[in-house]
This record gives C-alpha cells, sequence and structure tokens, in this order.
C-alpha cells in the first residue's frame, strides 16, 4: 500500500531564547488577521453596512472571545475531570486544545456584548464576522495536522499517512479533510452569497445561519475520518461527540435562517 509520508514540522515554529512561538499560536493570529483583512474588504466593496471603526475595535473582543470560549470548551465539553484535576492546564493556552464549539458561543457572546454596547446592528455585523470566520478554521486545522493531534481512522485510501504518536497505521488526514469543508467550502459558500446575492443588504442574517448549517454539516462528515477523542471514545451508533455537538449547531442554523426569512425585507 502507498503511504504519504507525513510532513515532519517541529510544532515549534520560532526559537527567541527562552520565548517559544507554536505553529498553533501563529495559525490563530495568521486566521484573526487574514480574516479581518477580509471583513474590511467587504465593508470597502459596501456588501456590509458597517462602519470599519467597529470592525477594527471589534478585534480584540473576537479573540478574547476565541480564546476564552475555546479553553472553556475543551474544558467543558471534552475532559473535564482532567483540568479539573490539574487546574492551572486550564490556563496552559499555548497547549493544544481548543474547542470550536466553545470558541463559536465565546464569539457570539462578544458580539452581542458588543452590539448592544455600541448600539450597532446585530444581525448585519454577525454576518460580516461569520463571513470572515473560514479563515481562521483553515488555519487552525492546518495547525492540527502540523502537531499530528485529532489524527484520522485506519484507512488504506492512497493518501493515508503516518502520524508521529499515532502508531504504525496509516490514517486518514482528517486535518486536511476538515481543512477544506470547514475553511475552502465554508468560505466558498458564504462568498457566493455574499457577491452573488442581495442577502447581506436584504435578510441580514443569512450569512450566520448558512456558516451555522454548513460548518455543522462538514463537521459530522469530517468526524466519520476523524478518530474519536482516546478519553470519551465511540458512542451509540458510532456516532462521536464531535457530531453530537455539531447538531444542535445545524438545528440552530435552520431555526435562525427561518427567522430570518420570516422577517420583512429590508429595502
Amino acid at each position: 500500500m502507498f503511504v504519504i509520508p507525513y510532513l515532519a514540522l517541529n510544532p515549534i515554529a520560532i526559537h527567541l531564547g527562552p520565548l517559544k512561538i507554536h505553529w498553533y499560536g501563529i495559525a490563530y493570529a495568521m486566521g484573526i488577521l487574514i480574516g479581518w483583512q477580509y471583513c474590511q474588504f467587504l465593508i470597502k466593496k459596501r456588501r456590509f453596512a458597517i462602519d470599519k471603526h467597529h470592525l477594527d475595535a471589534f478585534i480584540p473582543w473576537a479573540t478574547l472571545g476565541i480564546i476564552a470560549g475555546g479553553r472553556l470548551g475543551q474544558v467543558l465539553f471534552y475532559n473535564p475531570s482532567y483540568y479539573f484535576s490539574h487546574p492551572l492546564e486550564i490556563f496552559a493556552i499555548w497547549h493544544p486544545g481548543m474547542s470550536f464549539h466553545g470558541g463559536f458561543l465565546g464569539v457570539i457572546i462578544a458580539l452581542f456584548w458588543y452590539c448592544k454596547k455600541h448600539k450597532i446592528p446585530g444581525f448585519v455585523f454577525t454576518d460580516l464576522i461569520a463571513a470572515g470566520v473560514p479563515f481562521g478554521l483553515f488555519f487552525g486545522r492546518i495547525a492540527n495536522y502540523i502537531n499530528a493531534e485529532l489524527v484520522g481512522r485506519p484507512s488504506d485510501v492512497p493518501w493515508a499517512t503516518i502520524f508521529p504518536g499515532a502508531g504504525p497505521l496509516a490514517r486518514h488526514p482528517s486535518q486536511i479533510y476538515e481543512a477544506l469543508l470547514e475553511g475552502i467550502l465554508l468560505w466558498s459558500v458564504l462568498a457566493w452569497i455574499t457577491f452573488k446575492t442581495d442577502y447581506t443588504k436584504k435578510r441580514p442574517g443569512v450569512i450566520l445561519g448558512t456558516f451555522m448549517i454548513i460548518y455543522g454539516l462538514s463537521r459530522i462528515l469530517a468526524e466519520c475520518f476523524r478518530e474519536p477523542d482516546a478519553n470519551i471514545g465511540f458512542l451509540i451508533g458510532g456516532t462521536t461527540w464531535g457530531q453530537w455537538l455539531s447538531l444542535p449547531l445545524v438545528i440552530a442554523g435552520v431555526l435562525y435562517l427561518v427567522y430570518v426569512f420570516k422577517r420583512p425585507a429590508k429595502n
């Protein structure tokens, strides 16, 4: 069987004396930076009626929501017993372990507070931010690959990969699958809606609702090829915890779109 060799990279990208800069941190920084630049581009192209100042001022809020929500999600959703036994590890954000679902909730809370504080249209602003999120998801999954974490299930597909620390079996490169689905596919769908329809102006909320549905379905599909978390394993019917966490996101996205389309369209 042909096996693609793992493209081994040191998880630590840069050594500056005692300071170690991890690819994981770089991925998050790149995702936020490129997503921010893309959202600026969308404002410039008048796809969203938001003042650029609000986008710039929200970046620290978004960063805090991602980090705090992602880490707390990891603690509460995936391995609470470990983290409660090692409480200092909760704050070791430079270690791998960030939950998308927790990060999503963190950003939604940050968006709610920011929009309420500054009295700006929440439906429009959340759509703008959602349009830029796929960049962060893409780079985050690439970082998962570099760290050889969240590996796929054993497979004999021609592109199967042997990951260090995951045993001798070749596996699906599920991190790459997720980068393609949650990053490129999701961005493509949202970009098509943004530039080829008038929904961003007449139906604020469509971008966020579509984001939730496409991400949730992509994650459910990708989990079919991803090894379940060792401390959780497979659940009923061979499902995984990631799939169960994503199902409510899909349902919420559908209900959100129903609500959006029941509201009067903006002129």
